[in-house]
């Protein structure tokens, strides 16, 4: 896996879940928030610590992890 300089994988920061280095701010906190419709001077705001690069950083973890995601179908075949 890419590796990216804002965010961190430590087994003892929120049980190894992937985080804004530095903080226990995850990256799911991070898209589940985007999700809902925040937009990044919002998460900011309740994250005041943190800055867009982290927001970034975060969507592009996530789309990096999901690259190398392999599908599987019930049928047993992969796509």
């Amino acid at each position: 896996m890419k590796i990216h300089k804002r965010i961190d994988i430590n087994p003892k920061i929120m049980f190894g879940k992937p985080v804004i280095k530095g903080t226990r701010v995850t990256v799911e906190q991070i898209l589940r928030k985007l999700a809902a419709g925040m937009t990044v001077k919002e998460i900011i705001k309740d994250h005041p610590h943190l800055e867009p690069e982290d927001i970034y950083a975060s969507q592009n973890f996530a789309a990096d992890y999901l690259s190398e995601e392999e599908i599987v179908f019930s049928s047993g075949n992969k796509l």
